[in-house]
């Protein structure tokens, strides 16, 4: 007899018009800030060439709107467990806004290396829409709906379309201004179309260590190493790949935007699939997927232009091996998919493990992506400068893969049980909706003696 499916009491809980409107104006505060969060990966171009910068140099200007980003994360996740997602958002987006407006004002390194710290508070949003958004919704269905605010992470891919037509058309200058008062008419439309629920909120009995004392769990550091890639490399390759594309291929900068969004845009907006997926496949089965696609294109992507010369019977013959702009393009496409199924699935993996922590758990992860998102991008202009190697960045991004592929494999691969009655379900037992310990039939060693 088939075993009975069990099924969750909020399954079938409707999510109310309320949940809906929340989801659907955070996920636009989400990719305003995400937009103004990668301004420089355009805006530095031209910048890089006006105060003569090295590849290092400009890596760091890039860098440095992520690392506050990213210090911000954690608290913000606390505060937003304790005080709500509406007003934590609200006063995170309006400090931006003057920031981003002296921005066109600067002349020197260090003026922008300043106002970039402050300019970088949009990043930590993720932290605090996260688990306000997940709060309005039943755990079956946090993945996606996470997987949909998540998709803001299009504000990259935005950013690339607005920033060069403006640039070419007007000069630099004008985006910071353009850009302070899209995010000043973002907060407005935020407030008056998101809600509190005050029953979303962590009792105010609960103190700070007791919120975060769930990070000695080594779970939390995985979870960290994913993130650190599937974010911290979606951040950092997007705001240096509209230069890697302008030095490597020789391309006009709004072509190299424009390229270069075939990247940021699927890793942003396919973020709700990798939720949907979470949801129904799990969050390990998508990460482990994740990883070796991304282990595949990274590998492909490092080999950098190279000439070498054989010699024959008939003498020498040179070949060429190296990508072209169009395979290049594809790989780096099949990458942000990737990537966009991954940030969905590490947060699953969150919402599954600490259903009443998420905001300080995803805070931490947050940082760690944040971290990655700001190291990186430094990293990849010293490799450059040191080497002369441009795909040094990928190869670079390979070894960190293959980290987490190893770890993956040793913690949470190998302790799977693949046989027995604690197995997973295989396909056939999932298509006739049944447990695998129930599907009766004769012994192996049965079979063999009646035969």
């Amino acid at each position: 007899m088939a075993a009975r499916r069990r099924v969750s009491p909020t399954a079938n809980v409707p999510v109310g018009a309320q949940a809906w409107s929340v989801l659907a104006v955070s996920t636009l505060a989400f990719t305003v800030c995400f937009m103004v969060w990668m301004m420089f990966g355009v805006i530095g171009i031209p910048i890089k060439k006006t105060l003569n910068l090295n590849a290092t140099q400009f890596g760091l200007l890039t860098a440095m709107p992520v690392l506050t980003g990213s210090l911000v994360r954690v608290p913000l996740g606390i505060w937003t467990d304790r005080y709500g997602g509406r007003i934590v958002m609200t006063l995170l987006m309006a400090l931006t806004v003057p920031a981003i407006w002296l921005m066109s004002y600067s002349t020197q390194y260090w003026h922008f290396l300043v106002i970039g710290l402050f300019v970088g508070l949009a990043g930590g949003s993720f932290s605090a829409g996260t688990p306000y958004v997940a709060r309005w919704f039943p755990k079956e269905r946090q993945g996606f709906a996470m997987g949909i605010y998540g998709a803001g992470n299009s504000g990259a891919a935005v950013n690339k379309f607005v920033a060069p037509v403006l640039l070419v058309a007007f000069g630099w200058t004008l985006v910071p201004q353009v850009y302070a008062a899209v995010m000043l008419g973002t907060v407005l439309l935020f407030w008056f179309f998101s809600y509190s629920d005050p029953a979303h909120q962590v009792s105010s009995s609960v103190k700070f260590i007791d919120q975060i004392k769930a990070l000695k769990d080594p779970k939390v550091l995985r979870y960290c190493q994913y993130y650190s890639i599937v974010f911290g490399g979606y951040v950092a390759l997007s705001l240096w790949m509209v230069q890697y594309y302008v030095g490597e291929f020789g391309l006009d900068i709004r072509v190299a935007a424009l390229l270069a969004a075939c990247f940021s845009l699927p890793g942003g907006v396919l973020r709700a699939i990798g939720g949907w997926l979470s949801d129904k496949f799990g969050a390990h089965s998508v990460t482990w997927w994740v990883m070796w696609v991304s282990w595949i294109c990274l590998f492909l992507l490092s080999y950098p232009q190279t000439d070498f010369t054989v010699f024959t019977v008939n003498g020498p013959r040179t070949f060429h091996i190296g990508l072209n702009v169009y395979t290049f393009t594809i790989l780096m496409l099949v990458l942000g998919i990737a990537w966009a199924f991954g940030k969905a699935s590490v947060f699953k993996y969150i919402s599954d493990d600490y259903p009443t922590n998420i905001g300080a758990i995803s805070g931490i992860v947050g940082l760690a992506g944040g971290l990655g998102g700001f190291v990186l991008p430094i990293m990849f202009g010293a490799l450059m400068d040191i080497t002369g190697i441009r795909s040094s960045a990928f190869m670079l991004m390979y070894g960190v893969v293959w980290v987490s592929l190893v770890w993956m494999y040793w913690s949470e691969v190998r302790k799977t049980q693949v046989m027995g009655e604690h197995a997973p379900p295989s396909p056939l037992a999932q298509m006739h909706g049944t447990n695998p310990a129930a599907i009766q039939g004769p012994s192996l060693q049965e079979h063999w003696r009646t035969t």
